[in-house]
């Protein structure tokens, strides 16, 4: 079996973890030491780990989250999650083929009783989520030495910042602007692992919230279950991907965002050769740039709306590397047997209609769904039902940046303490207002005005777009950027200052996370200038004298010119500054460099029309529900979702309706029928699979 494993990447770096073997359908296999069963099965090429019981339809990795059901396996004749469960020495996994056996426990029905989990941990705050937020606000805690308690279900903390590779957006002095994710990720954790007052608990699931006020965790790695009875709960629990119904929509290969970058980013597989994108917000367009960086060729990107949602620089990255964007189109179909081989897509009319005769084929390997995100919410309206003390943070609140959730969990955690009586001042006013810009949506894109020659050596600013941030401003020496900093919003402005000018120092190049400045240097030739070009790729694509292509802002290659020299700032690791020779009337245009060959789209045009089928899209991706069995039962009457779960099984797989339920409710308003009509379904006391043997063991210990 081939081994798609990374071996180089610009920004990450290569650890040698110790290589033990299990074992898949008895045939011996290679993994690394910590890694999960899904991602070592996909690092050997093994895709499908099962058959869907309803339909015999293959299944594999889609949310790397815990979420849905699609990656289980067998692992010692138990059904487990495999994005979730870590591969041990000797391990024999086997695929899920149909439904598997329950498990057995060897305890009579008459010697469980209520008795037994009597032990109730009491802690002043539990906080449930070791993201951006979550450790934000534990760290305000700690700082005032309120005993906390946080929880998270992955083995290390920092949330979806352990799969940012990318220099982040925002204030440099609030919320770490202009430092990669993962970076951020480990100055977070450090600063909480600092404080005594704070315990730490990896690979604990909240599992659900009980009329006593207390909360149900589950720690994995003991396999103990245990009650905790908080005083306040912060929920920081991030957000879910939305999901996309299309046909083929399940098949291995189709991956959400959040998965795709886990498997490149965490745990450095490379999963595919030729990936398609669905979505232009930010979440697509970065995934897309991680992609080109592991050395995944990115076959395009579509969005639904006319433009794309996600931050113009991000849009940018992608246009100079060639990936073709196409707005105002959709998928209609994913295709393949055992894996997805190709996608259909199709231009939209203004109101969202595919438009007979646009229809496009492209081959591919990899579709990556980056169609939005959810609130991961569930608990909040849980503990208020039953009288808990509750407080929200991040994406569990409010879906925007990671930055605005840092700050966000910073301003909880204080918040948090005043609740319980810590002498600590009130948030300020202009905390909020700040927080407000942080979430605050990217402005209308403007045209770019040519930059007129500001002396001899000068940045020139791509920026587009008013987004909040502010680390070019930050690390001028000289002062010369400015950014209002009442309002980063703004696009920022060079300006040169009596005896104060540019000292070509390159630090406003390499630290700009939309990599979005050059700078422009006569001083040696003022026919030919040299102009510095920031590149997250690693340097053997470069070398001195070779002739490459560089772009403007939108991609367009100027002309193949001369590489001068290379260099790193040791402050920036991994951001490439390529100085490169142009003529002086095209310097202020230059943008980029293209390291990527262009392909043109009709190449792999299909050549016929494509009914849109809807009788084999897949709604209820764990039990395999169909939009033609929803559109039925709508259509007979039905206005409650407990109908329809009570006949089709939709909403009753190991998601508990988690990604299936919007798509419903999403039918019900293409039938014309309001939601005011629609009964919601019944929600699950506990809201996370728990094995009913870990409840038994705890509860014959405890008798």
């Amino acid at each position: 079996m081939p081994e798609n494993r990374i071996t180089s990447h610009p920004i990450l770096e290569i650890p040698e973890p110790r290589t033990i073997e299990f074992f898949w359908k008895n045939h011996p296999l290679q993994a690394k030491n910590g890694e999960t069963i899904a991602s070592a099965l996909i690092a050997n090429g093994v895709d499908i780990f099962g058959h869907h019981p309803k339909d015999g339809s293959p299944q594999g990795l889609f949310c790397a989250n815990g979420q849905c059901s699609q990656c289980m396996v067998l692992v010692d004749g138990k059904p487990i999650k495999s994005c979730m469960s870590k591969v041990q020495p000797g391990m024999n996994v086997m695929p899920l083929d149909g439904l598997p056996d329950l498990s057995r426990i060897n305890l009579k029905s008459d010697e469980i009783t209520e008795e037994g989990l009597t032990n109730i941990l009491k802690v002043p705050v539990l906080i449930i989520g070791g993201g951006p937020a979550g450790l934000s606000a534990a760290i305000e805690l700690g700082k005032l030495g309120v005993k906390t308690l946080l929880v998270d279900d992955k083995s290390r903390l920092g949330g979806k910042l352990v799969l940012q590779t990318h220099r982040f957006f925002g204030s440099t002095k609030a919320v770490y602007a202009g430092t990669r994710g993962i970076d951020i990720a480990s100055l977070l954790e450090d600063q909480v692992r600092n404080f005594e007052s704070i315990d730490v608990w990896l690979e604990t699931t909240a599992v659900g919230i009980y009329e006593e006020q207390t909360v149900g965790l589950w720690r994995s790695e003991d396999d103990q279950y245990i009650l905790v009875k908080p005083d306040v709960l912060l929920i920081a629990t991030g957000a879910r991907e939305k999901s996309l119904s299309f046909k083929g929509n399940t098949l291995p290969g189709i991956y959400g965002a959040g998965a795709f970058q886990t498997l490149v980013n965490r745990d450095l597989i490379k999963p595919a050769s030729k990936l398609f994108i669905i979505g232009g917000g930010n979440v697509g367009l970065i995934a897309g740039y991680h992609a080109l960086q592991a050395g995944i060729r990115v076959v395009a990107l579509v969005e639904a709306l006319p433009e794309c949602g996600g931050y113009k620089v991000h849009e940018d990255k992608l246009a100079r590397f060639n990936v073709p964007i196409l707005t105002s189109h959709t998928i209609l179909e994913a295709r393949g047997k055992d894996h997805v081989q190709s996608v259909v897509i199709a231009e939209l009319d203004e109101k969202f209609r595919p438009v007979p005769g646009t229809e496009m084929e492209f081959a591919c390997d990899c579709v990556l769904i980056a169609v939005g995100l959810n609130p991961v919410d569930e608990f909040i309206q849980s503990a208020r039902e039953v009288g808990l003390p509750v407080f929200a943070a991040g994406d569990a609140s409010e879906i925007a940046e990671a930055s605005a959730a840092m700050f966000s969990g910073k301003i909880k955690g204080i918040e948090i303490a005043s609740f319980l009586g810590v002498d600590t001042p009130q948030v300020p006013d202009d905390w909020r207002d700040f927080e407000n810009i942080l979430k605050s949506k990217p402005g209308e894109v403007s045209l770019l005005e040519e930059t007129k020659r500001v002396g001899d050596v000068f940045p020139v600013m791509h920026c587009r777009q008013e987004i909040p941030c502010d680390p070019c401003a930050s690390v001028c020496p000289n002062h010369l950027i400015r950014i209002n900093p009442d309002d980063i919003r703004g696009l920022p402005e060079f300006c040169t200052l009596d005896e104060k000018n540019c000292i070509a120092c390159e630090r406003c190049v390499a630290i700009c996370p939309g990599l979005a400045i050059t700078l422009v240097d006569f001083r040696k030739d003022p026919i030919k200038p040299t102009v510095s070009i920031p590149l997250e790729f690693s340097a053997q694509y470069i070398n001195i004298g070779d002739l490459v292509p560089v772009t403007d802002i939108d991609g367009k290659v100027l002309g193949h010119f001369p590489v001068l020299s290379t260099r790193t700032l040791r402050q920036y690791s991994h951001t490439l500054i390529v100085r490169v020779q142009v003529p002086a009337e095209i310097a202020t245009k230059v943008s980029g460099i293209q390291l990527v060959a262009g392909w043109s789209l009709t190449d792999e045009q299909a050549d016929r029309y494509l009914d849109r089928t809807v009788n084999e899209t897949i709604v209820c991706r764990c039990e395999h529900v169909t939009a033609d069995e929803i559109r039925t039962l709508i259509r007979s009457g039905v206005r409650d979702i407990n109908q329809i779960k009570a006949v089709t099984k939709a909403t009753m797989g190991a998601c508990g309706g988690k990604t299936c339920l919007p798509l419903i409710k999403k039918i019900f308003r293409e039938e014309g029928v309001p939601l005011a009509e629609v009964t919601e379904p019944t929600q699950r006391p506990v809201f996370v699979e728990l094995p009913l043997e870990t409840l038994a063991k705890n509860q014959q210990e405890d008798d």
